[in-house]
């Protein structure tokens, strides 16, 4: 299985997964949480970029962050 490129640490990736209990994570498991990660971070981008053009403005702010994630 090819694996495309994540934005995101695998380091952190690995502890978030450890300070949620888990003992022991495999590679494969951090891969693969760190896409559905990167994923879902693009989505909220994507559409907290729409909605900061909607609203007139080039700027993305914490608000349409906090919109998009809902």
């Amino acid at each position: 299985m090819t694996r495309k490129t994540s934005t995101i640490p695998k380091a952190p990736v690995a502890r978030i997964l450890m300070n949620a209990g888990a003992k022991r994570v495999s590679a494969d498991a951090v891969d693969t949480f760190a896409d559905v990660i990167n994923d879902i971070a693009m989505k909220i981008a994507e559409q907290s970029s729409k909605i900061a053009k909607h609203s007139g403005r080039k700027t993305v702010q914490e608000g349409d962050i906090k919109i998009a994630a809902k």
